[in-house]
């Protein structure tokens, strides 16, 4: 059971040093509580209260990572029924799935669209995450042959599927360094599942006909030493696993019930035929509550929508979704295009940005971190002030781009146009309009005046 703010502060130095990034022990204490900040924050705290404070501070559904280097992700950890109350924290891994039965060509065809169906949206790259490989021949050496294309054809996540330990691993002797997940344990197989899991580091998925069957699996793997588990419920109808997912996200939380405290695996790919219908199934399992949702494809119709769902879902409600600040380049600017500036709300960026575009204008818009705040709401916190948009123009290095020094800033920080003048020497400073939709007029009316 979770520790209280006091009974943490009990097991704390109380020097009160502020290394933490607070002032107190009992600040800190009761910031851990609250799961704000982690244990490893402290430079103080002894071993034997590390030990009982991780113990106590564990999430209740145990995060689990899944490869290696970039292509490696993490699934679980967390710590609410429901998005508002807190945030989701380690995003639904999607897979794609492919077979040791299916030609070498469609095995390709599937491998680049992983590969190259990468989307960069409000300045994150969105992908999918692994690629499930499954033996349906039962035959180690073409399901070796199979893990060793795949591996070698990208750095994304694996995830070997086979019941057949023998089969498993052939595969492990391929990629295990690349730290895949083994799936399945299931009652037949269990101690031999466990064994490879063990022998070369791996997480590993467990599968059973209930929940309870799921959770005697889960014991079985802790006793034999194995932490890192995935739990596949074995449904395969929309409802049942649906509802299973349910279950296990309440018992781990609310019931805090440790056997199913770990992240999901679900298979929409084996729920229907219809790719538009696996779509919106996955879509489901993405909001309730899947840790990797595996699909029998990745065609950019299916998986863009559910990038996009995921990053929505996955964002903390609880800050601003932020543009990554710098120089933006639209409509292929030159030495004498305007610059103009604004915050890293991503609305804003996307409203600001689009209207450039379609003005024609060639233009260099400047993001400026305000810590994701509106124009508005960033002026009126005294984080898109004169003072501040000056030096940020200064280190961004767009006076080295431009020989016209002309900086639009937006209607609404008029005010801070007198400022800049004094902190920008060299620099024209001009009001644009209030509203996004007036700046294609607005640029190509000064577009227009600089050629009379």
């Amino acid at each position: 059971m979770a520790l209280t703010g006091i009974q943490i502060f009990k097991l704390l130095p109380k020097t009160n040093c502020g290394k933490c990034g607070v002032p107190t022990c009992l600040a800190f204490a009761m910031n851990l509580a609250a799961g704000k900040v982690e244990l490893i924050a402290c430079p103080f705290v002894s071993e034997e209260s590390k030990a009982q404070l991780a113990e106590a501070s564990a999430p209740p559904i145990r995060p689990v990572t899944i490869g290696t280097g970039t292509g490696a992700f993490k699934v679980g950890g967390e710590t609410v029924m429901f998005r508002h109350e807190k945030k989701f924290e380690n995003p639904t891994g999607i897979a794609m799935l492919v077979t040791d039965t299916m030609p070498e060509s469609e095995v390709a065809a599937r491998i680049e669209r992983f590969n190259k169906n990468v989307y960069v949206r409000v300045g994150v790259k969105l992908h999918a995450d692994a690629v499930a490989v499954k033996s349906e021949s039962d035959n180690a050496a073409k399901f070796g042959k199979l893990v060793e294309t795949v591996t070698k054809a990208t750095e994304g996540g694996l995830i070997l599927m086979s019941e057949n330990p023998e089969v498993l691993a052939a595969g492990l002797k391929i990629c295990a360094t690349r730290k895949p997940l083994i799936y399945a344990a299931t009652k037949a197989n269990a101690a031999a599942v466990a064994q490879l899991a063990k022998e070369h580091s791996c997480p590993v998925a467990v599968k059973g006909a209930s929940l309870e069957e799921i959770a005697e699996l889960t014991a079985v793997m802790n006793q034999a030493g194995i932490k890192d588990i995935v739990i596949d419920a074995g449904a395969r109808t929309v409802k049942q696993a649906f509802q299973d997912e349910i279950i296990i996200r309440g018992a781990a939380l609310q019931k805090k019930f440790k056997p199913l405290g770990y992240p999901t695996i679900t298979f929409p790919c084996e729920m229907t035929a219809n790719p538009l219908k696996e779509a919106l199934i996955a879509s489901m399992f993405v909001a309730k509550y899947a840790g990797i949702v595996v699909l029998s494809d990745l065609k950019g119709e299916v998986l863009f929508p559910l990038l996009v769902e995921r990053l929505n879902i996955f964002t903390d409600p609880q800050r601003p979704l932020a543009t990554t600040p710098g120089i933006y380049e639209i409509n292929n600017p030159n030495e004498n295009s305007p610059v103009l500036i604004t915050t890293n709300f991503s609305l804003t960026y996307f409203i600001v940005s689009g209207e450039i575009e379609t003005s024609k204008v060639p233009s260099y818009l400047l993001i400026m971190d305000t810590e994701g705040l509106s124009v508005l709401t960033a002026w009126a916190a005294g984080k898109f002030g004169a003072d501040l948009m000056a030096a940020f123009v200064k280190k961004s290095g767009i006076g080295d781009k431009v020989k016209t020094r002309r900086l639009i800033i937006p209607g609404y920080s008029a005010s801070e146009s007198g400022g800049l003048e004094e902190d920008l020497k060299g620099w024209e400073i001009l009001v644009g309009p209030r509203e996004g939709s007036l700046i294609p007029a607005f640029l190509r009316n000064l577009k227009n005046q600089d050629k009379k």
